[in-house]
């Protein structure tokens, strides 16, 4: 959002207060405020002109405007009715060197997750992803894969919904049909051998969207806890994913206390093969170790599968 405008929309929040005050107050002049406030009510906010001055009275459900409004994050915010992928979009910003940046669609048509599948997008979900240039070896990229994993099943769980993690990224909800899935993550990044040049964080949630709407294995957070607020919710996975950005070292406890895999039979199909055993702990930037009749099998990438209880 442009910084007056920004601005603009603090103080309406605050108001009301009028259009000669706020041009005096933030330096510009009073067709410059008009310009402003009609610019946010074509964005949905819905601003009254009262006899003391301008009032804000209600903001919009979603839209880029909309998330960045109480937004406390170091993110811009990128909106788009429709893109085929917000992590196609957010590459190609990343290549021209944007950062902290949250590319946002309110449907995707050609979404994909982890090895080339195709991710659904029905209309009400949350499909974003964020760009971020941090300054860590390649070797510690995976870390922002959990890190955004915490996010969103603690985001959800605030919502009311029991939401947990299944190595490395999918957030899962345990139901009478079996474990679901409320949101997946794809992460990927360029760089050279000693640094990273960046990282996109994609992250495709289930919110408002119908059992209809979803494949057999996903559920919603509508399904679990009714209807929310897609802004208040994505606002509160990336004021979170931002926290543990700036601290690495938080990640593993928090993803651990959310894990559903650890303790858990697994089979994980790997480039080199299956491994098969039960999951004991994850290590720093994400490894999976898996106890097997052959020792501790270390696990950096591959397929997880919950396997029923020997």
């Amino acid at each position: 959002m442009q910084p007056t405008r920004r601005r603009v929309l603090e103080a309406l929040a605050d108001g009301p207060v009028t259009g000669p005050s706020l041009a005096d107050d933030l330096g510009v002049s009073r067709a410059a405020i008009w310009k402003h406030v009609e610019a946010l009510r074509e964005a949905g906010f819905a601003i009254e002109d009262s006899g003391d001055g301008y009032v804000l009275e209600a903001v919009p459900e979603y839209g880029g405007a909309a998330i960045e409004y109480g937004l406390d994050a170091a993110f811009d915010v990128e909106f788009h009715d429709e893109l085929d992928s917000t992590n196609a979009r957010a590459r190609t910003l990343a290549g021209g060197g944007a950062e902290n940046v949250v590319v946002v669609a309110a449907h995707q048509t050609g979404g994909r997750g982890r090895l080339d599948r195709e991710w659904s997008s029905p209309e009400g979900g949350i499909y974003a992803s964020l760009v971020i240039r941090p300054d860590v070896p390649p070797a510690s990229a995976p870390a922002y894969t959990l890190a955004a994993a915490v996010a969103v099943a603690e985001t959800a769980r605030e919502f009311g919904v029991d939401a947990r993690i299944k190595w490395p990224n999918d957030v899962l909800v345990a139901t009478e049909e079996g474990e679901k899935k409320l949101c997946g993550i794809l992460t990927e990044m360029e760089g050279e051998a000693d640094r990273v040049s960046w990282v996109v964080v994609g992250i495709g949630i289930n919110v408002n969207v119908a059992a209809a709407d979803l494949p057999e294995t996903a559920t919603s957070v509508q399904e679990q806890a009714g209807a929310v607020e897609r802004r208040a919710f994505l606002q509160a996975v990336v004021e979170r994913f931002d926290d543990l950005r700036d601290d690495l070292d938080a990640v593993l406890p928090a993803w651990r206390e959310l894990a559903s895999t650890l303790g858990r039979d697994v089979r994980v199909e790997t480039p080199g093969g299956v491994v098969e055993g039960i999951a004991t702990d994850v290590e720093f930037p994400g490894t999976l170790l898996v106890e097997t009749d052959d020792g501790t099998q270390r696990v950096t990438t591959g397929d997880c599968e919950h396997l029923r209880p020997r």
